[in-house]
């Protein structure tokens, strides 16, 4: 069995096509074909059922966990290879939500980049479930997404960031001229209510508001962010998200009686994926320091009444979850060595 055999089988496994897989691989689908065919000799049957839908046989069903820890064991030895050669060289690649790209990550990448201008930096963002597809895949060595995460991937948690879920709109809307509003007078006078997923799904305080506006919308938070800028409609942002805009005055903050929500989110990677690099232990300690910007930190104190009862499970178990928990992540020299007993579980 060859190196190339293994990862096109593990590819087209994935991809439910031998053309995708292809593409995926930048080789022609003859060599991925040639490739399978080579390594159904080897195991002495067929790996995939082709028909109209390709779908694994039984051979291949049970071949595939052996091949991706293969492929997963090599991937770590390589990069114990390269840690042992580096050092303030190396390369620290980040998945993002979308939401926290610009307001936290950009920020964060770009002091990184300055004070360490050797370390190739790959920053790439999206929705929850890309940031998951893009650790499994080890296109990135860490992900920020929403945290508690629920996911056939184990995680590990590096760094655990809380913030703020407010209400914004235009200065001009009829909302920002109450000092503090009613949920009856957001679900009147919002108009429409954007309905904005910035976390796994709905946050059901959100969703009983769109049930009694008289008009809601769903919308990307980018759209959203739009829309409330141009003065249509009001929605609930994070406030990562929308920092520049508030500190512009472009929005405006609205305040509502009885009603806290936040967002938390983690800093992950798969766990069992060996040592943190010198790189990306440097990484995590500049984005410590950006995220306890006050700015984009909620004031101590505050509570949550309306955390999604899964999240108020996770707090009971591990305790209240803040930009606090990060003097809990290593330092440089300490992540090179692994992640240490006090390590979030």
């Amino acid at each position: 069995m060859q190196l190339d055999q293994l990862i096109a089988f593990d590819r087209i496994a994935r991809e439910g096509s031998f053309s995708r897989a292809a593409a995926g691989l930048d080789v022609g689908q003859p060599a991925v074909s040639a490739r399978i065919q080579a390594l159904e000799e080897a195991v002495g049957g067929s790996l995939f059922v082709r028909g109209r839908t390709l779908r694994l046989t039984a051979l291949g069903e049970s071949l595939l966990p052996y091949v991706r820890r293969a492929l997963e064991v090599l991937r770590e030895g390589v990069e114990a290879s390269r840690l042992a050669q580096v050092g303030d060289r190396g390369s620290v690649r980040i998945a993002s939500l979308g939401s926290l790209a610009g307001g936290l990550i950009g920020p964060t990448l770009a002091e990184f980049v300055r004070t360490h201008p050797k370390v190739d930096c790959a920053l790439r963002s999206g929705d929850h479930e890309f940031m998951l597809q893009l650790l499994l895949d080890g296109v990135a060595d860490a992900a920020l997404t929403v945290w508690p995460c629920t996911s056939a991937v184990e995680l590990t948690p590096l760094f655990v960031f809380r913030e703020p879920v407010v209400l914004v709109a235009h200065p001009r809307h009829p909302l920002a001229r109450h000092g503090r509003v009613t949920r009856a007078e957001v679900a009147r006078l919002a108009r429409p209510l954007l309905r904005l997923r910035w976390w796994q799904a709905h946050h059901p305080e959100i969703t009983r508001l769109a049930e009694q506006s008289e008009t809601s919308v769903e919308v990307a938070m980018e759209a959203g962010r739009h829309l409330a800028a141009a003065g249509v409609g009001a929605g609930f942002f994070t406030r990562t998200y929308i920092a520049d805009e508030l500190a512009r005055g472009t929005l405006v903050e609205i305040a509502v009686r009885g009603l806290n929500l936040f967002r938390d989110s983690a800093l992950v990677r798969r766990s069992h994926s060996g040592p943190i690099s010198p790189a990306l232990a440097a990484f995590i300690q500049v984005l410590r320091k950006q995220a306890a910007e006050p700015r984009l930190t909620p004031p101590s104190g505050e509570s949550n009444p309306s955390r999604m009862r899964h999240s108020r499970r996770s707090a009971h178990r591990s305790g209240p979850l803040s930009t606090s928990r990060a003097d809990r992540i290593p330092r440089a020299s300490e992540a090179a060595r692994g992640l240490p007993r006090s390590s979030p579980p």
